[in-house]
């Protein structure tokens, strides 16, 4: 296993284009990058482009992911970069970046089945709860998408994985992945976000690890509140997400897994506004009634990890949510911003480090920048 990062919160990736960004995962220690779309490293596909990034990839022992984009048509309005890939012809674009992917020797693609909207609090700030369209109409058009794009992908050698996204959940992935066919579709592991949808990360890993081809290494604390729970990125080691029971789940299944650490976002590459909490709205009756796969004793299994990690910042081993916002973020003055640069370069080590010390007392390879 190598340990790398979510290319789209690396810090001043925008600033410093791929190449140069490039040198700063080196320097960070780390042993790669994970690219959320082959356009971020190239927005035209200029083929020169994409082969100088590999070629410097591999001269300095990284390696490098990719992927496609949003996937659920009823967000393509939302990705309008697809359509003109295209030409006007959205699965045209998906089927070029593919091409340009394989070409370029990325041939595990991460794909998404949706879209976050943090400027709206609870189950609104997501499409499964959209009222214009239900999520089984977008699990179909979903599905649909994968369809027309799966002869291309076997053409190439691609999978097209499915991040567990803030939107969707392991049963329903699981489900694409067989309609579908597991010779191109995949899982990309998020391994926080299924907190969002109330499913406990382990029992989620367990059911997806046999199709996890690619990763986003992340925590989050999560915690009674008003309204529901609190979501709310942490470094690895400071959230809820038990990383010593799931990393040697994957380890097994998969021990050349790359593991791509997800961090906050700079405020300094994306200016942080004011927006309201995110929140699990677990006891709203639309909300449960939208999850139909949650068993009683997942969601059971999910409280008690709640009620574990609630004892952690009851103790202050754990700083709750307004603490850790203040020192962070300057909440709510958010004119007082501190977490820049520096902060998002401190948040990528401290995760690092507690994922490479659980490799080392789990007996799991992790290979050396």
């Amino acid at each position: 296993m190598r340990l790398g990062i979510d290319g789209l919160k690396l810090p001043e990736v925008k600033k410093r284009g791929p190449l140069a960004s490039l040198d700063h995962v080196k320097a960070l220690g780390l042993e790669g990058i994970f690219f959320s779309s082959v356009l971020d490293m190239s927005p035209d596909l200029d083929r020169g482009l994409l082969r100088d990034i590999r070629a410097k990839a591999d001269d300095l022992g990284l390696y490098l992911e990719s992927g496609l984009g949003k996937i659920n048509p009823y967000c393509s309005a939302e990705s309008p970069e697809l359509r003109a890939t295209g030409g006007g012809d959205i699965i045209a674009g998906l089927i070029r970046m593919m091409e340009a992917s394989a070409e370029n020797g990325c041939r595990e693609l991460w794909v998404s089945p949706g879209n976050f909207k943090p400027a709206y609090r609870g189950r609104l700030a997501v499409d499964r709860f959209r009222t214009d369209v239900t999520w089984d109409e977008q699990l179909l058009g979903i599905e649909n998408v994968l369809r027309k794009l799966a002869p291309a992908a076997r053409a190439c050698g691609v999978h097209m994985n499915i991040e567990t996204h803030d939107e969707i959940t392991s049963f329903e992935i699981l489900r694409l992945i067989e309609a579908v066919g597991e010779d191109c579709v995949g899982v990309v592991l998020d391994t926080a976000n299924m907190l969002q949808r109330g499913e406990h990360p382990l029992l989620a890993t367990q059911r997806l690890a046999p199709y996890v081809r690619q990763t986003h290494i992340k925590d989050a604390y999560v915690a009674r509140a008003p309204g529901g729970f609190d979501f709310q990125p942490r470094p690895c080691g400071e959230g809820i997400v038990d990383f010593a029971a799931i990393l040697p789940v994957l380890a097994k299944v998969n021990p050349t897994l790359n593991l791509s650490l997800e961090i906050a976002q700079s405020t300094d590459d994306n200016r942080r506004q004011a927006n309201p909490r995110q929140c699990i709205q677990l006891d709203d009756p639309l909300w449960r009634a939208g999850h139909p796969d949650l068993s009683p004793q997942e969601l059971e299994a999910y409280l008690s990890m709640v009620d574990a990690f609630e004892r952690r910042v009851k103790t202050g081993e754990i700083a709750d949510w307004e603490t850790y916002e203040t020192l962070n973020y300057g909440y709510p003055a958010y004119e007082q911003q501190s977490y820049g640069f520096s902060e998002a370069v401190h948040f990528i080590k401290k995760s690092a480090h507690h994922i490479r010390s659980l490799c080392v007392e789990k007996g799991i390879p992790l290979q050396a920048s």
